[in-house]
């Protein structure tokens, strides 16, 4: 037992010193570890920039006559504070302009108060307005979606229309309605034929994985009637516009028609059987038949000669243009876009009415008509002059860009070679230099 008490307080010795010594390697070890050893966080899973980790969540649809008022009721906020954000919203989302359709979320807190904390409604597929109430004064501010932009290339052949052709080949609609656009003057799309074909360079935008907009075209080839119309991004004078490989521009003084996607349901004639009076009579204009309230535009910039009630014309409007001796009129409408009026200038592709079935119509179409020097022409027949071409000294710019284009158009070529930027297609050396210095 004396042995053993001599032991004891030695082993509790020796053990104090393991310990210790212990104790000061770790500390030698984590003094040699880096000091900027970066803390990996735990992923967080945000929601219009929101951790929604935090909160319960509930989507929804603004419903028709529904109020921000009557929603918001529901989480306890006041109409008094519904009354502030109302006032203070006009300068950045007036809350009137909520429109029924859109989808709206709520952010409650996740503890027993259920507190709600954010009310987020979409404006767009891009842009959406968040109300913060997590302070004692409520504040709201818009933001826009992360979008992601992926370049294409498609090639199809009309087989019944554009749109169509469109929907058969995974094309967004967005890009016939920019096709049209852009070949509105040159291509006459209620005129296409089957097999027509067009290749088309774009770029699709992307919010998540769903496809939201078209971008920027970066040129296109349409091959209608035997013909190749190329359609070349450039921009002169500051302003984006397309081309053909010649330097000639696509917009002409008039438009080839002054509606999108309908169908032509009469021509210019002489002697066409009357649909209502059910007389042979002559028909001056070109019936387009489209849905009620389609958008009317001007084919050319001008001035309003008349606006109002034309007997079996309907509301009817007269636009002179800037030729002097051209005047197109517009039959039939349902109403007239807002701020035209007798003496108004207005420009090429501006709204400028409905389609409608006013007057002596069996159904909604446009009635357009052109006169010349107050003589009717057909108006699918009218020669048009292009608007001005590629300035001289703009052409070995502009040369660069159309041979890259019309490269990538006819076949694949390196990606080093693509026009990828709109600084590239100004009139800036850039665009020359890169021509001569790749391979």
């Amino acid at each position: 037992m004396g042995n053993l008490s001599k032991w004891i307080p030695a082993a509790i010795g020796g053990a104090l010193l393991i310990v210790l010594l212990i104790l000061v390697i770790n500390r030698k070890h984590d003094e040699t570890l880096p000091q900027n050893i970066e803390i990996q966080e735990e992923p967080r899973e945000l929601l219009y920039g929101i951790d929604i980790g935090s909160y319960n969540l509930d989507e929804a649809t603004l419903e028709s006559g529904q109020t921000l008022g009557e929603i918001l009721d529901r989480y306890g906020i006041s109409p008094v504070t519904v009354d502030q954000l109302a006032k203070s919203a006009d300068s950045i989302f007036p809350l009137r302009n909520l429109r029924a359709g859109h989808k709206y979320t709520t952010f409650q807190a996740v503890d027993s108060t259920a507190k709600l904390d954010y009310f987020v409604y979409e404006i767009s597929t891009t842009e959406y307005l968040v109300i913060d109430f997590t302070q004692p004064t409520p504040s709201m501010h818009l933001a826009e979606k992360e979008v992601t932009v992926q370049r294409m290339q498609k090639t199809a052949t009309i087989t019944s229309s554009l749109w169509n052709s469109m929907i058969d080949n995974d094309m967004s609609p967005a890009l016939a309605a920019e096709l049209s656009d852009i070949y509105a003057w040159s291509i006459d799309f209620f005129g296409l034929q089957k097999d027509d074909q067009f290749t088309v360079i774009y770029d699709q935008l992307y919010v998540d994985t769903v496809c939201v907009d078209v971008g920027t075209i970066w040129g296109a080839s349409f091959q209608h009637g035997g013909k190749t119309y190329y359609a070349i991004p450039f921009m002169q004078n500051g302003k984006l516009q397309y081309w053909d490989e010649k330097g000639n521009s696509l917009r002409k003084n008039l438009l080839k028609a002054p509606l999108k996607f309908s169908r032509i349901s009469s021509r210019f004639s002489a002697s066409r059987l009357h649909p209502v009076l059910r007389i042979r009579r002559p028909h001056y204009g070109v019936d387009y038949a489209a849905p009620s309230g389609t958008p009317v535009v001007a084919v050319g910039d001008g001035v309003v000669i008349f606006k109002g009630w034309s007997g079996g014309g309907g509301n009817t409007l007269k636009i002179k243009h800037n030729s002097g001796s051209l005047v197109s009129g517009y039959l039939h409408l349902r109403g007239f876009a807002k701020g035209i009026k007798q003496g108004a200038r207005v420009q090429q592709g501006q709204l400028i009415g409905y389609v409608g079935t006013t007057g002596l119509s069996t159904g909604p179409h446009l009635d357009f008509r052109l006169w010349q020097n107050g003589r009717p022409i057909d108006p699918l027949k009218v020669p048009t002059e292009p608007a001005e071409p590629i300035q001289a000294a703009n052409r070995t710019a502009f040369e660069g860009i159309r041979d890259r284009i019309m490269a990538e158009l006819n076949g694949p070529i390196a990606d080093s070679l693509r026009v990828t930027s709109l600084d590239e297609l100004s009139t800036s050396t850039k665009a020359d230099s890169t021509r001569t210095s790749r391979p």
